[in-house]
């Protein structure tokens, strides 16, 4: 397939993009950063600078779109937010445009989202049909599919990627996490008993590959384990695999004070499972948080 895809030096395309061109496929890559794209991802794939520079006798087969600014790392001021909304909602709107205007158009559309989507919902099992509570944190997800999903209105099969916490050796929110952890001062954040659901990348590369090359499956997927975990389990299990103790646990006012809205990203609670790829026979390869770590941290 000759594929475009959007947030490809991410940390999730900087996977998915070199197990795409292992299985033949052909890459355009936008990025706001377009002269570090072959630098990350090799001469193999094209960049693009712009997507309004695309023609209507432009062709991809698929378009992979996981654009957006970090969710962790910045307080959430109103620019902030401005940022974080705009990052996901602008691009995706360009692409849902070109292919409008597009001759021929793209087979699927796999477009990025997050557990977010849910909002916090403490102990409840969430599948792809449960509703959302609302919250800063599902307001861009449900804004981002709203967009995504215009795409249907043109014949393409849509993809909403649903995705949890990455498990994953280039960044991510597991990276800031090893420091403390690895000195000892790791522990839970707030009560712990919040849900955390996760996916180890390999998992999100193998669903998004199959997602490509199914001529049937579409709408919201779930992009987490089969086995979500409290806060208090996970901090247990990533001190437990870096060989340090986990006492020193952070009270939820602190990080409140620190962290201001953003602190509902590690305080909120979706028990997250992924039905709809276990309903289609998806064999995960990564269903425990020990094993995930291990392979990750240790290997």
């Amino acid at each position: 397939m000759k594929i475009l895809i959007t947030g490809g030096t991410g940390l999730i395309g900087q996977t998915l993009c070199p197990a795409l061109l292992a299985a033949g496929h052909t890459l355009r890559v936008y990025s706001r950063h377009p002269d570090k794209v072959n630098t990350i991802l090799g001469d193999q794939v094209t960049p693009l600078n712009s997507l309004k520079t695309l023609s209507e006798s432009d062709y991809f087969e698929a378009i992979i779109n996981l654009a957006g600014a970090p969710i962790f790392g910045k307080r959430w001021t109103d620019e902030r937010k401005r940022v974080l909304l705009h990052s996901r909602i602008d691009v995706t709107q360009d692409l849902v445009k070109f292919i409008a205007r597009a001759q021929s158009k793209p087979e699927v559309f796999l477009s990025g989202s997050a557990i977010g989507f849910y909002g916090n919902q403490g102990h409840t099992i969430l599948d792809e049909t449960s509703p959302g509570q609302d919250d800063f944190g599902r307001q861009p997800c449900v804004e981002w599919e709203n967009e995504a999903v215009k795409a249907k209105e043109h014949g393409v099969r849509v993809c909403q990627l649903r995705t949890g916490l990455v498990v994953g050796k280039n960044g991510g929110f597991l990276q800031p996490m090893i420091l403390p952890f690895k000195l000892g001062l790791g522990g839970q954040l707030g009560s712990g008993e919040q849900w955390m659901p996760w996916i180890h990348i390999d998992d999100h590369v193998a669903i998004c590959l199959a997602l490509l090359n199914s001529t049937e499956l579409n709408g919201p997927f779930n992009l987490t384990a089969p086995n979500p975990v409290t806060n208090h389990i996970f901090a247990q299990t990533l001190a437990k695999t870096l060989h340090r103790p986990a006492f020193l646990p952070a009270p939820a006012w602190i990080l409140k004070l620190l962290l201001g809205e953003m602190s509902e990203l590690l305080l909120g609670s979706q028990r997250v499972i992924p039905r709809r790829m276990l309903g289609a026979d998806y064999q995960f390869k990564f269903t425990e948080l020990g094993a995930a770590l291990r392979q990750v941290l240790c290997d």
